[in-house]
């Protein structure tokens, strides 16, 4: 039903930034939940920020609050995660999440890989 593709990850240096985008092809992008996730080798994926279906309500891990702000444009049907202050412990690979009880959606995103050097 939708599909999910991220691009924006890199290498970067500590302190830089980064924005991570995750387009969706899907009809009913505006009635999904979306939210952001991260998985660093040999660890479970943890959840890093998620924002409502009209983006006026969002919520953050306590790790990344006043660093990383995630937005929506539903017209271009995507979500955006704004990375400030990057640390090495960032460094993870980075999925996109889409969510509707509604319509029964729950998919991920291929994951983009954001390397954080010292």
């Amino acid at each position: 039903q939708v599909q999910l593709a991220e691009s924006g990850g890199g290498l970067v240096q500590t302190g830089d930034s980064l924005r991570l985008s995750c387009a969706a092809s899907a009809r009913s992008f505006s009635s999904y939940a979306m939210s952001w996730f991260r998985q660093a080798p040999g660890k479970e994926r943890d959840f890093v920020a998620a924002i409502s279906v009209s983006g006026s309500n969002t919520h953050y891990a306590d790790s990344v609050k006043g660093r990383f702000t995630i937005s929506r444009d539903n017209a271009k049907n995507t979500v955006y995660l704004q990375m400030n202050s990057l640390k090495p412990d960032d460094t993870a690979v980075y999925f996109c999440h889409a969510q509707s009880v509604l319509h029964r959606i729950d998919v991920w995103g291929q994951g983009t890989q954001v390397s954080v050097s010292s």
